[in-house]
Formats: C-alpha cells, structure tokens, sequence
C-alpha cells in the first residue's frame, strides 16, 4: 500500500500568518478553542494580541509540531520548501467525553459545501453543531452529554420534537 500526502493547499485553509520558513493557516468555525496551540507554544500562539498568531516567534518545524496537535483541523501549516503534514495510519476516531468525535487520518468529509480532504477533524456527536458535520461547541452551551442524558428536543439529531427540525434549527412557524 503506498502513502500519499494530500497537497498542501487543500489543507490550507482559512487566514495565513507567515513566518520565517512556515504559514500557519487559521479556520475560526472549525475551532472549539481547545488551546494546545497557546499551551504549547505561547510565544507564537498570543489570543490576546493581533495578530494572534506570530508565527515567525518560533523554528518553523517547532511551529508545524504544535499545530499538528490541534485535534479540529482549525491550524494547518506549510513548511517551505518542507514536508507537508502527513495523515495518521492507521486512521483512528477517538469519542471525547461529553464532546465531539476526534478523528485523524487520510480523512475525506462530506460537507454541505461538498468533499473536504483533511487530516485532522473534530466532528459533532450532539447534532446541534452550527457548522456540520464539524463540532462548533454547541454540546456545552446545550449540555450535551455523551451518556445520552439530553432530551431529544435538545439534541437536533434525526429523531426532532415537536417544533424541532432534524438539523437542529427551532421551527419558528414565521414564512
């Protein structure tokens, strides 16, 4: 079986913050805030300031090693003239408690906006994501929980309420 590497640029999505020899890319709606990225390497990763990202504040390959933790997909790097980011193998999906399903692989998404390549993705498991199939937090503000204690009004998902449609939207009854 042989390994390829999905092109960079269809990874490459979202605003683009250079630095010397990496661009780190940046998509807001795919991100839950989870942090590895300020955790791991403060210095370039800096939510209070603008630009947030300061990727040229760290070595290239320590910037694309921080963003190879972000479990969601919303960071993706370019190395110049270096290696792209290689998908996990075996793919692996990995249920996190009372939030979304975290997935990386080769992974081919189907979306709403058509087929998405990607290496690493969080997907939401409550249903009321604003942003399917990829988790936008809604299972906190909602309460979610994966043991299934969430009324069914609740969870948007393909058994609605009354006055619930199926993906999750309240029914207002205004035309």
């Amino acid at each position: 079986m042989t390994q390829t590497t999905p092109p960079d640029d269809v990874l490459a999505r979202g605003k683009a913050y250079t630095g010397d020899g990496v661009t780190v890319y940046y998509d807001p709606p795919r991100c839950v805030h989870v942090a590895n990225c300020v955790r791991g390497l403060p210095e370039v990763f800096r939510p209070r300031e603008r630009p947030w990202i300061q990727a040229g504040n760290a070595a290239a390959e320590r910037v694309a090693e921080v963003v190879r933790t972000c479990p969601t997909g919303a960071l993706h790097y370019v190395l110049a003239g270096g290696p792209g980011e290689l998908p996990d193998r075996p793919t692996t999906v990995t249920p996190v408690t009372d939030g979304p399903l975290a997935i990386r692989g080769d992974l081919v998404i189907q979306t709403p906006g058509g087929e998405v390549r990607e290496v690493r993705a969080a997907l939401c498991r409550c249903g009321a994501s604003g942003n399917k199939p990829f988790c936008d937090g809604t299972h906190a503000r909602i309460g979610w929980r994966s043991g299934g204690g969430t009324a069914p009004e609740e969870r948007g998902d393909d058994h609605p309420g009354p006055g619930q449609r199926a993906d999750g939207a309240r029914e207002s009854g205004e035309q």
